[in-house]
């Protein structure tokens, strides 16, 4: 029964350590993009937000109806700029809003 226990507890441990993924490190990176299109603050700037923020590779998001800007922060090993550009353009169908990348440096950009 010794020995089953110690056979057991190998495989487990097997299992455990090939079945992990390799921790990568977060590559932190930020845009501010310029979206067009948008009409109100609730049912246009907080739905773009709120899908942003769900997006994998998304660490944070925040939309500002008056400025018309997201300030995205991403992991850049997961998303890419352009992937992040097409996601807003697709929120709606696609007709509604436009984004590109904005001049005005995000917060916390050097």
């Amino acid at each position: 029964m010794n020995t089953k226990n110690i056979f057991f507890a190998i495989v487990l441990a097997c299992f455990i350590i090939t079945g992990c993924k390799e921790n990568k490190e977060v590559k932190k990176e930020r845009i501010a993009l310029t979206i067009s299109g948008m009409t109100c603050e609730i049912g246009c700037a907080k739905i773009i937000q709120s899908k942003l923020s769900k997006k994998e590779g998304v660490l944070a998001a925040k939309v500002v109806f008056i400025d018309s800007i997201a300030t995205i922060e991403f992991d850049g090993n997961t998303t890419s700029k352009k992937d992040l550009i097409t996601f807003v353009d697709g929120i709606a169908g696609g007709d509604l809003y436009k984004a590109s990348e904005s001049i005005i440096k995000p917060t916390g950009s050097k």
